[in-house]
């Protein structure tokens, strides 16, 4: 574990327990056994340890659900998953996602508003393709509108884990919601949100994947990751993805090679948005 990673994790634990705002750098360093120095040789301030931990969590729910959407199964039984991966990170860390929906308020900035939207429009382009796979042409005129059914479904549905004090259980919840996605595609017919809405509140342009920050994970990575197989797959992709017409073959082989490493979620999605553009 990097120094960055224990900061980020401690810090998570602090914010979790006493809030982001009665939370000191002091307290952080203290509990990760650092100086102050330490500290801010890895953020520049608390203000960026929040961005960079919000950045943590986006980045691995946007990786997740990418994931279910390009498995091999079922349509069906991806939308399932769809809610089930969502609502696992959920309950995972509902303490830390409690306590920033209680003082978003007091944190809240511009950078953070443009990083939560990109996260939003790439989790959006995988829904969308997943809607496409589950129902076709007959949902074409729709489909925005039941892709914000469906982020409204998690939205609201969230409200669960920060009110019961016990477990949920998280299959019998997606089920009941891949149904009511299910009735709404097939007997809805008033659209609201249709392709032309859609675009006004996009910026496509800033959700474009580049070359230079897919290399730039993979140089992150290279620092990181301590297997021989997983270091070495990393220097072949960068090397292969630098290649005038790259082998897609070679390249999702390398990343079979990087799948069961957590780490390298968010590498495997900007590789496979990368190939998509």
């Amino acid at each position: 574990m990097t120094k960055r990673q224990l900061i980020m994790e401690k810090a998570i634990e602090l914010f979790a327990t006493q809030g982001i705002e009665s939370t000191s750098v002091q307290q952080i360093t203290e509990l990760c056994g650092i100086s102050k120095g330490a500290f801010y040789l890895s953020f520049k301030s608390k203000e960026e340890l929040i961005l960079s931990i919000i950045d943590h969590f986006m980045k691995k729910i946007a990786a997740e659900i990418d994931r279910v959407v390009r498995k091999k199964a079922e349509p069906q039984v991806k939308l399932y998953e769809y809610f089930l991966t969502t609502f696992q990170i959920f309950q995972e860390h509902k303490d830390f996602a409690k306590m920033f929906v209680k003082e978003h308020l007091q944190t809240v900035n511009e950078e953070l508003l443009e990083k939560l939207n990109r996260y939003e429009e790439l989790i959006d382009d995988a829904i969308l393709r997943l809607l496409e796979e589950l129902y076709g042409g007959a949902v074409e005129a729709k489909k925005y509108d039941l892709l914000f059914c469906m982020k409204g479904f998690i939205d609201g549905y969230a409200k669960i884990f920060f009110t019961l004090d016990r477990p949920v259980d998280l299959e019998k919840l997606s089920r009941s919601l891949a149904e009511k996605t299910n009735l709404l595609a097939k007997h809805s017919s008033a659209v609201f949100i249709d392709e032309g809405l859609m675009r006004e509140m996009r910026h496509p342009a800033k959700n474009k994947i580049t070359l230079p920050q897919v290399l730039e994970e993979i140089g992150r990575l290279s620092e990181e990751v301590e297997e021989p197989l997983e270091r070495e797959s990393l220097d072949l992709l960068a090397e292969q993805l630098q290649r005038k017409k790259p082998s897609r073959a070679i390249v999702f082989g390398l990343l079979q090679n990087l799948k069961n490493d957590e780490k390298c979620g968010w590498l495997i999605f900007l590789v496979n948005r990368l190939l998509d553009q």
